[in-house]
């Protein structure tokens, strides 16, 4: 035995409406959560349902004090039917009108395109054109490494990522003397703990030629 499918947002936007048109009433968005799950319409989709309702000017709501009040009657969805008419056929008529309009552009457009042997031609040099740049394009970006201007901008990146990491590296050895004089005794726990957190026993400060890249680096 298949299981019941459930209702469709259409579907539910149909059945909150009829609890307003049946009604007439003005409800509260508790109510409606009450009311909706005997439409078939779970109480926790009947916010959203009746927020699309208001969005498409269907159910009207206002604040009193602080409630906010929902309510529509059949005439508010026969209003928005004319209202949507009005708009098509607005947009009907100034289509039509522009349609005279758009022809004579479009056949403007064609004089001097007209399909020729001169105009296959250049149609043929223009892609081996496009083609062409599009190789040229590639390889410059290959060579982009190379700039000059990309080089310099590198290596002054990494002056300033140089002095920077020793900077920390003088603060480190200034923190590690710290610790040795304050407390001599544990020396040995000190020296494990840096090990732990990758403070070797080789740690110094970066040479420049470290961090630059072969093609940087000077004789």
């Amino acid at each position: 035995m298949s299981k019941k499918r459930g209702l469709s947002l259409e579907d539910k936007r149909e059945q909150i409406l009829k609890i307003f048109y049946e009604s007439q009433d003005f409800f509260l968005l508790r109510e409606l959560e009450k009311l909706g799950p005997k439409k078939g319409v779970i109480s926790q989709s009947v916010k959203d349902v009746v927020q699309s309702l208001v969005d498409d000017d269907l159910v009207l709501k206002d604040k009193i004090g602080i409630s906010v009040y929902f309510w529509s009657l059949p005439s508010c969805a026969g209003n928005q039917l004319r209202n949507v008419h009005r708009k098509l056929e607005s947009d009907l008529e100034i289509g039509t009108k522009r349609l005279p309009e758009l022809m004579d552009r479009r056949d403007g457009l064609k004089k001097g395109r007209e399909e020729s042997d001169e105009r296959g031609q250049a149609l043929d040099e223009l892609k081996a054109i496009e083609v062409k740049y599009n190789e040229l394009k590639d390889e410059l970006g290959r060579y982009a490494d190379n700039d000059p201007a990309a080089l310099e901008a590198m290596s002054n990146a990494i002056e300033v990522a140089h002095a920077a990491s020793n900077r920390w590296t003088d603060n480190i050895f200034t923190v590690r003397q710290w610790c040795s004089n304050n407390f001599p005794e544990a020396k040995e726990q000190l020296e494990h703990m840096y090990r732990e957190v990758g403070i070797a026993d080789d740690f110094d400060y970066l040479e420049p030629s470290v961090l630059l890249p072969p093609n940087i680096v000077g004789d």
